[in-house]
């Protein structure tokens, strides 16, 4: 493992070269390629190294990461043609890259931690330095206080395990502890991060503010940091949520009927898309805390489905911003006739997102409602209706945005170019193919 942490350490001094903005780009997707071909697909930890390992959970979202932050650095050209202090732009990308490395192939709970907060302070400087209104001031202090008012328990949890069991080391944790206390913060901070129904508020609003490298970023990686939190805790505390899983479930399930509905009055293109991203990860939550074995794969499945689902969805939804410079449904209508061949894409996308096959999102989803209706019947009303409602925002978004009359200020016709065409295919295809081998996604248990 180390030696990707070393590839991505020389890659951070080429930010200052000039015209170097392509080359980054180039040497992530070549770190991509060896770092699939370096798997051994194994359900124990592999590569291990000095505080570095990986195991499948490490792996698929260690992919994911390098391939979102590629795909950002596609997505933020024009950062590079304004010339928006590009250096200092993929610094920070790097950076995050390197501390998301970091967190996902940690083996020590204390470095766990320790990374898992630093990568919140480049996602603030993306959000304050390039976000387009005045008020990601706001969403930055939103983003910052959630979630570090969360992790403070987590952190005195942490040091209470290291007192009572002598160690750190994820893999020598032992499943004997009974504290309630303990396991609310343990958890908590995982929960504000995914985010769940009620400790949500700080989404919409960071979303909504950021560039679109930043709802990239969030949508599809930092979101997956409390899933992959919850799945590492739930090794050595699996007594106490037998006690208290019950609780979380019943907030996501019911959380996300309300939240799906919510979706279906807004106006925002980027609020829409972060709002369903609550409803996929309350679905998440609710798996995981069931502790089946059906449960623990369907949510490691959508986290993946979702990251690049999700962050597809806001390309599409800057893509027309920039044309439009308005993200509002009342004037993103009509796009069928304006931009013709990213109807498809948003077809594509908007189908992914209500989990249609062959895509990645059914099989996560099949999984995760097979594993909440085994736990308890009386699921089944909550599930069927964000099923539901899940097809109508998505079909609600595609419908709204592409058919019905054009806005009069916009006159001329404006098809996508190269680039972003690329730039959907790179999210779209790899959430088509993987349910071809989805073994990696549901054996590693």
């Amino acid at each position: 493992m180390l030696k990707f942490f070393f590839m991505l350490l020389f890659m951070i001094p080429l930010c200052f070269l000039k015209k170097s903005y392509w080359m980054v780009q180039n040497l992530l997707f070549m770190m991509c390629f060896i770092f699939m071909i370096n798997n051994n697909f194994m359900n124990f930890f592999m590569k291990l190294s000095v505080i570095f390992g990986c195991d499948m959970i490490s792996y698929g979202l260690l992919l994911l990461s390098i391939w979102i932050c590629a795909l950002m650095i596609m997505a933020s050209e024009n950062i590079m043609f304004y010339k928006n202090y590009t250096m200092f732009f993929m610094f920070l990308l790097l950076m995050l890259l390197l501390f998301l490395y970091m967190t996902f192939s940690s083996l020590n709970l204390l470095l766990f931690y320790i990374f898992f907060e630093s990568s919140l302070i480049p996602t603030l400087f993306l959000i304050l330095g390039w976000g387009y209104q005045p008020e990601r001031l706001q969403a930055g202090v939103y983003l910052l206080f959630y979630t570090l008012l969360a992790s403070l328990p987590l952190l005195i949890s942490i040091i209470y395990l290291y007192i009572t069991s002598y160690t750190l080391e994820i893999m020598l944790l032992i499943n004997n502890y009974d504290l309630d206390w303990l396991y609310l913060g343990l958890i908590f901070a995982f929960l504000v991060k995914m985010p769940m129904f009620l400790v949500h508020l700080w989404l919409p609003k960071a979303h909504v503010e950021a560039p679109v490298s930043g709802s990239m970023i969030l949508a599809g990686v930092l979101l997956k940091l409390g899933g992959y939190g919850l799945l590492r805790v739930f090794y050595f505390i699996q007594l106490m949520g037998l006690k208290w899983n019950f609780y979380w479930i019943s907030i996501s399930l019911i959380g996300g009927v309300l939240i799906s509905l919510n979706c279906l009055r807004q106006l925002d293109l980027k609020s829409l898309i972060a709002y369903s991203s609550v409803a996929h990860m309350g679905l998440v939550i609710s798996g995981l805390m069931t502790m089946s074995y059906w449960g623990l794969c369907g949510a490691y499945t959508l986290m993946l489905a979702h990251g690049l689902c999700s962050s597809g969805l806001f390309c599409l939804a800057n893509i027309s911003y920039e044309r439009l410079s308005s993200r509002s449904l009342l004037l993103n209508r009509g796009l069928l006739n304006f931009m013709p061949s990213l109807s498809l894409f948003w077809f594509l996308l908007c189908s992914c997102n209500m989990a249609a096959p062959p895509t990645l999102n059914l099989l996560g989803e099949i999984s995760l409602l097979n594993s909440i209706v085994g736990w308890s019947w009386y699921t089944m009303i909550s599930l069927s209706l964000l099923s539901f409602f899940s097809a109508a925002y998505s079909l609600f978004l595609y419908v709204y945005s592409q058919h019905g009359k054009m806005f009069s200020g916009v006159y001329s016709i404006s098809n996508g170019n190269i680039r972003e065409f690329l730039l959907l295919i790179l999210h779209w295809l790899p959430l088509n193919l993987l349910i071809m081998k989805s073994d990696i996604c549901l054996l590693w248990l």
